[in-house]
């Protein structure tokens, strides 16, 4: 089994649910001591919406996972380990809360 460095949270959001998805991202770094990443106002990366990125290392999987799990509301959680391969990690090693979106792996 490889290693998983860390995860990426991806919280996707929209003109609609940017103060929301603002309010979960600032309030899982204050709780957790996670990474928040800067908050997308267009898809970047792989990603098809706006989006904000919360990383954090593998000890807080078990704590983090289900809190974003009773506090997304509605919001699209896109979760994935960091082992190195980011094709891997972005389609056969996801794990998505809501629904799931298309994304655009030809940047891997």
């Amino acid at each position: 089994m490889q290693r998983i460095k860390g995860y990426h949270a991806h919280v996707y959001f929209d003109a609609t649910t940017i103060d929301q998805a603002r309010a979960l991202c600032e309030e899982a770094a204050q709780l957790f001591g996670v990474k928040m990443g800067r908050v997308h106002e267009r898809p970047v990366g792989p990603h098809p919406d706006w989006s904000c990125q919360l990383a954090f290392g593998p000890e807080l999987f078990g704590r983090l996972v289900p809190w974003l799990a009773l506090h997304r509301q509605g919001l699209v959680v896109f979760l994935h380990p960091e082992t190195g391969n980011d094709l891997l990690d972005h389609t056969e090693h996801a794990i998505w809360m809501g629904a799931i979106r298309p994304l655009n792996v030809s940047v891997f």
